[in-house]
């Protein structure tokens, strides 16, 4: 079953589609006032799609039940996302992906966005992705499991632009782990464009410019 999700389109007939995975205990709501401050009047049609992800018990928090991409259960960031529920995450958002496709719009004119968790996951499907997306956004978070980053890598996934951006005093998911996984996407081949901004675990308006310009290099629009 496809995940529910918030829909909001910028115009009739969208050429471009923007998925946005959102972060723990949040859910498709969160991202939703982001639009009109992020798109600019002469881009072509939009339509972004803010999907909620599915209720579980989430360890770290003493088993509440909460939206989650997956499973947190300990502290160590590089290592603690539960290898199921990531597979999981990645198949239920290749599943609106592939719903995409079907609206008539080409992988290559798709852009996977997450914070934090939605970070996570936007990170680890672009790994495995069988046909390159138009590009990865990738906000206030971390590649899981690094190490065994190369034996998930598939082929022509490099091919992903990747706009990583983070806060240098985020005090949830640390500087440094997202500095290490920009290094390890592009020890991999990823073309990563990393923005550091002086705030928390959050989103700032300069973060919101320098993602519209990167997205507006992806559109390719006419001089």
């Amino acid at each position: 079953m496809l995940l529910e999700t918030i829909e909001r389109q910028t115009g009739d007939n969208p050429q471009w589609s923007v998925i946005w995975l959102h972060g723990l205990g949040a859910d498709g709501n969160d991202f939703v006032p982001i639009v009109p401050e992020l798109v600019r009047r002469h881009w072509p049609a939009m339509r972004f799609v803010f999907p909620h992800a599915p209720v579980r018990a989430v360890t770290i928090n003493g088993g509440a039940r909460m939206r989650a991409w997956y499973d947190i259960v300990g502290m160590d960031l590089a290592s603690r996302a539960d290898t199921a529920g990531v597979a999981e995450s990645i198949a239920q958002v290749d599943a609106l992906i592939q719903r995409e496709v079907q609206r008539g719009i080409a992988p290559a004119r798709i852009l996977l966005a997450g914070f934090s968790q939605g970070g996570a996951i936007t990170l680890s499907y672009g790994l495995q992705a069988t046909t390159p997306l138009a590009g990865l956004v990738a906000m206030s978070t971390y590649l899981p499991d690094p190490a065994s980053a190369a034996s998930r890598l598939l082929a022509g996934a490099t091919a992903q632009p990747v706009f990583f951006a983070h806060g240098s005093a985020d005090p949830v998911v640390p500087l440094a782990l997202g500095e290490l996984s920009m290094q390890t996407l592009r020890g991999l081949g990823f073309t990563v464009q990393g923005h550091r901004y002086p705030m928390a675990h959050q989103v700032c308006g300069e973060e919101i410019k320098d993602l519209a310009d990167w997205i507006e290099q992806r559109l390719q629009l006419p001089a």
